[in-house]
């Protein structure tokens, strides 16, 4: 099995209104998102998958996101903008793309900072 990653940052701001604390109030990140695919196939070229193309694909989904303020997009319209809720959306947005050409996404990173951030991975 062969993990491919690649990694990206946006800057967006956010508010938790449901958060009883700081982050309740308006701020932005520099969010750092990172995918994970696998695949068990080198192709002639000698590559599982195309970096290049994990790039542009991570590229397009969080340029929806890029410098806007997460709560006003529809994509946050029935659950809050999270690091959590982000790595989600992306992962969700992202799969299918990746299934199309044999390969797994396995698992999504949203950083919000150099030192906390999440991963998700469905099973």
């Amino acid at each position: 099995m062969y993990q491919l990653f690649v990694e990206e940052h946006f800057d967006a701001a956010h508010y938790l209104p449901e958060y009883k604390g700081k982050c309740e109030r308006l701020h932005g990140h520099r969010f750092k998102a990172v995918i994970r695919a696998e695949g068990t196939t080198v192709g002639k070229d000698g590559m599982v998958y195309d970096f290049s193309e994990m790039k542009r694909h991570l590229r397009d989904a969080i340029g929806l996101l890029d410098h806007c303020c997460l709560n006003e997009l529809e994509e946050f319209s029935t659950a809050p903008p999270s690091s959590e809720n982000i790595a989600r959306w992306l992962y969700e947005r992202l799969a299918p793309r990746f299934n199309a050409h044999g390969i797994r996404l396995s698992a999504v990173e949203i950083w919000e900072s150099p030192t906390a951030g999440v991963t998700y991975a469905p099973s």
